[in-house]
């Protein structure tokens, strides 16, 4: 099974960045579950996905928040391109295969989570009820976590880095001191390259 640690460094990570904070992409789909109207976006036109695709509107025009968030009203889905810089179609129906396993139990996230395996490409299914944003990708499943708690939590992950990182600063510079002093002990370098683990540790949790 696939761990946080694999999600966040492997190839899923694009796809995080994609929907980052402040990034376009993110701005819309914000946008969307501020509305209440809920959402299927895929990010990809591969044959594999185009081959399942019914009816809709071909679009073709430049990504916004705007216009992802006036062509959600409608009820089908949204097929962007693979790096979600251009809208292509509106309106569509998926028909992913049926017999594909699902563990979710709406329509719409049943439909995303099947077209995800199907296709490979990423789907993002933002819930008008619960109002979450579910990303599907192959056999991965991340819920987003809402900008209030991610600035709650990066705030304070950066001021326990910053309080880290200034006792590692304190403990090199007494570690360079008993080294000219040739007093340096096998415990004390231990102890400081223990604070740097920890330290990067909290900088790649940031991150």
């Amino acid at each position: 099974m696939m761990g946080l640690d694999d999600i966040y460094q492997g190839p899923f990570k694009k796809y995080l960045e994609m929907l980052a904070p402040g990034t376009i992409f993110r701005i819309g789909v914000e946008n969307i579950l501020q509305a209440n109207t809920g959402g299927l976006i895929v990010v990809g036109d591969s044959p594999e996905l185009m081959s399942i695709v019914n009816g809709g509107f071909h679009i073709d025009c430049e990504f916004t928040p705007a216009r992802l968030y006036e062509l959600a009203k409608m009820d089908g889905a949204i097929i962007t391109n693979h790096n979600a810089t251009r809208i292509l179609k509106a309106n569509v129906q998926l028909s992913p295969d049926s017999a594909l396993p699902s563990n979710e139990t709406g329509i719409r996230h049943r439909t995303a989570q099947r077209v995800a395996r199907q296709t490979g490409e990423l789907v993002v299914a933002i819930s008008q009820r619960r109002k979450q944003v579910t990303l599907y990708q192959g056999n991965i499943t991340f819920r987003l976590r809402d900008l209030n708690s991610i600035l709650v939590k990066a705030n304070q992950a950066l001021q326990t880095l910053e309080k880290h990182r200034n006792v590692l600063g304190r403990e090199l510079h007494r570690l360079s001191g008993l080294e000219f002093e040739d007093m340096v002990t096998v415990s004390e370098v231990c102890e400081v390259l223990k604070r740097a683990i920890k330290v990067l540790r909290i900088a790649r949790e940031i991150e």
